[in-house]
């Protein structure tokens, strides 16, 4: 393993995994990337949540929800790997989750995919898809899920 990427979210279960990611990549003397995005959808409610403010002036540009995704990301990086010997950079993104996952994955040219899950029958994955199953199934390159 060269270069890793793990998915940042806002559960305890994240940060395991985000410790997980930081020991092996220290391990084997790889870089991490952490991502954490938002949809679409949860970035048009923010912008709308914030508009609706009477003295709020300003729109929230999707500049605004990436650099706060990114600055989520740091935040949890330096909570749970500050004692690492690991080189990471943190990333946010705005999108379907699994394909912002694939894309970001190949942009930084990362080797192994480190994602939580959610435990789902295969009834319900056939109906509602899941996210995590089709970064497993797509990534060229292993995948650790942490189911929550």
């Amino acid at each position: 393993m060269d270069h890793a990427l793990a998915v940042v979210g806002p559960t305890e279960k994240s940060k395991e995994l985000v410790r997980e990611a930081g020991e092996l990549a220290a391990g084997v003397d790889a870089k991490l990337t952490l991502l954490y995005g938002t949809t679409e959808e949860e970035y048009n409610d923010q912008r709308v949540e914030l508009e609706e403010i009477s003295n709020y002036e300003a729109s929230y540009s999707v500049t605004q929800a990436m650099q706060g995704a990114k600055n989520y990301a740091a935040d949890v990086g330096r909570e749970v790997l500050d004692d690492l010997d690991v080189e990471w950079e943190a990333h946010g993104a705005i999108g379907d989750m699994g394909e912002t996952v694939l894309t970001e994955a190949d942009r930084y040219g990362c080797d192994h995919v480190f994602v939580t899950g959610q435990k789902r029958s295969p009834t319900g994955k056939a109906i509602f898809g899941d996210e995590t199953q089709r970064i497993v199934l797509d990534f060229d390159g292993p995948v650790t899920v942490l189911t929550v």
